[in-house]
């Protein structure tokens, strides 16, 4: 049976439409063309995936009465194919299921309205990307806790990736990751809690008002997203789950603290300072806090799935299924590091914890300044290196360091 509806150009007519086709038990081939109108196609397939593509927290595929979610997840319209085709806002996305894999194609452009790019505290234009992710169509939970850099991608082809690469260092030894959603430093996000990598490319850090309400269907949690492990992401409007997460009550410590990226050169205060969210690090998990584990996840009903919140950590920095490489497991290092003394790019999304593979041979560079390779490695920190705290930790100007140490690679 093959189900055809016309509308006036409209993203969210576009995804009403799509969902409440889907409502009819389909499988979702969803189709917006070019021009005044757009048309929402879906062929009923007697095979159409499911929520049964979710599975029990042991890694046993649910069965689809256990997996339907009828009682608190609902029904989505983007579970099987489907393509989105936003000539008003230049969104073009295709997701293909087939076998075991959910395969994405995006150009990343959301289909909604999005800030002004660039902006005060984000100097990047939004442009078209030529992206892919290959996802799992049925998960195998895990439990491990993979930590990953890009935890998922929004129906709409645009990618949650909630962690920065803006860090403050400090001569003392710290490294505090810069939380993007905090109100002491301007990362230059919009109103969807997103901004723009220095390639272009949108992307969010937490909940987008505006995808949430263009694929809600009046139910309290809206299917958002598809994580890279197989299960999928929602949000609930009610705001219905509580993260585990709360601020810790032990004050920072770090001196002669200096900013990185977005925050280059500028001084900052940490020693005996009290969290309230700036950093990553003023966060800690507990079961007692609220509903979800440390990935944003939980189990609704025998059906685990993920919940984007309005609160930390927004969303999830890892995954507790088998975790698609798109994700970046281990949360390497943001893609590039800067020339040594230049700024750093604005966000790049690495995880919380840079991994330091790949990092210079400083052997040559020590001998020529006259110290230890143990105390210059120990002086730059990083990654990303704090060249004026390193130059007065090893009594050095500035301009000495960064003339011995190496160049970036061109490799």
């Amino acid at each position: 049976m093959k189900h055809t509806m016309r509308f006036r150009r409209s993203s969210a007519a576009l995804v009403a439409a799509s969902l409440f086709l889907g409502a009819c038990g389909s499988d979702s081939t969803n189709v917006a063309t070019p021009g005044e109108e757009a048309t929402t196609t879906q062929t009923t397939a007697a095979d159409a995936p499911t929520t049964s593509t979710a599975a029990a927290t042991d890694g046993t595929p649910l069965s689809s009465s256990a997996a339907s979610g009828t009682d608190a997840i609902p029904s989505s319209g983007f579970l099987g194919s489907y393509t989105l085709d936003d000539v008003e806002f230049g969104t073009q996305v295709t997701v293909t299921v087939e076998g075991d894999t959910r395969s994405v194609e995006a150009n990343a452009l959301p289909d909604h309205e999005t800030g002004e790019f660039p902006n005060s505290g984000n100097p990047n234009t939004i442009s078209a990307q030529d992206l892919s992710y290959e996802y799992p169509l049925v998960p195998t939970y895990t439990g491990d806790q993979t930590p990953v850099r890009t935890p998922g991608v929004a129906v709409n082809g645009v990618k949650f990736e909630p962690a920065t690469a803006e860090t403050v260092t400090c001569g003392s030894g710290e490294t505090l990751r810069v939380e993007a959603l905090q109100d002491i430093y301007d990362l230059g996000l919009d109103f969807n809690n997103a901004h723009v990598q220095p390639t272009g490319e949108y992307h969010y850090h937490g909940a987008s008002e505006l995808l949430a309400d263009a694929y809600s269907t009046g139910d309290d949690l809206v299917h958002v997203g598809f994580a890279a492990d197989g299960y999928l992401m929602y949000y609930s409007l009610s705001g219905a789950y509580d993260s585990g997460y709360a601020l810790t009550e032990e004050s920072r410590s770090g001196t002669n603290c200096v900013g990185s990226g977005a925050l280059q050169n500028v001084s900052v205060e940490i020693d005996g300072t009290t969290p309230d969210g700036t950093y990553t690090s003023d966060w800690m998990w507990t079961e007692a806090a609220g509903d979800l584990d440390e990935c944003n996840g939980i189990d609704i009903d025998g059906t685990y799935a993920y919940i984007v919140t309005d609160t930390y950590p927004f969303v999830g920095r890892c995954l507790n299924g088998e975790a698609s490489a798109d994700a970046a497991p281990g949360g390497p290092p943001p893609d590039g590091e800067p020339p040594a003394g230049g700024a750093a790019p604005q966000d790049r999304g690495a995880a919380d914890t840079a991994s330091p593979a790949g990092a210079p041979d400083l052997t040559e560079a020590a001998a020529a300044l006259g110290v230890s390779l143990e105390a210059l490695q120990s002086a730059l920190g990083g990654p990303p290196p704090d060249f004026n705290a390193a130059a007065e930790t090893l009594g050095l100007s500035v301009a000495d360091l960064i003339a011995a140490l190496p160049g970036p690679s061109s490799e």
